[in-house]
């Protein structure tokens, strides 16, 4: 599923973890600092740095500081990210693969998950 999603989001020159760090941002829908995306996606602080530092030379997201002098660094979505993040909402690749699952099986699927998940988070 990841392939086809990168495929799906490769004419907006995003990827998939990219796409996620744009989600969140549109949902939280204010300045949000790299320890709140952490938390938002379960990513470690250095590799979101890494993801937002590509995503602020491709014009998608912007640094904010509270005051010149702050070393409280947040984030936003410039209008270019907007954009980008709403055509990359408009993918269907995992809605086409889940098509292959009835009702049921969907439902079966997402307990397995949340336990699978859940049994992580021990970890």
């Amino acid at each position: 599923m990841n392939r086809a999603q990168q495929n799906e989001l490769s004419p907006y020159n995003i990827s998939p973890r990219q796409a996620t760090i744009l989600f969140v941002l549109s949902s939280i829908g204010h300045k949000t600092t790299l320890t709140e995306l952490s938390k938002q996606t379960d990513r470690k602080i250095n590799t979101l740095s890494q993801q937002i530092t590509r995503m602020e030379k491709n014009g998608l997201v912007r640094k904010v500081r509270e005051t010149p002098k702050s070393a409280l660094i947040s984030f936003e979505l410039t209008a270019k990210g907007i954009e980008t993040y709403k055509k990359s909402t408009k993918t269907s690749s995992v809605e086409k693969i889940m098509s292959a699952l009835n009702e049921d099986e969907r439902q079966q699927l997402i307990a397995l998950l949340k336990k699978v998940a859940t049994a992580a988070e021990k970890y």
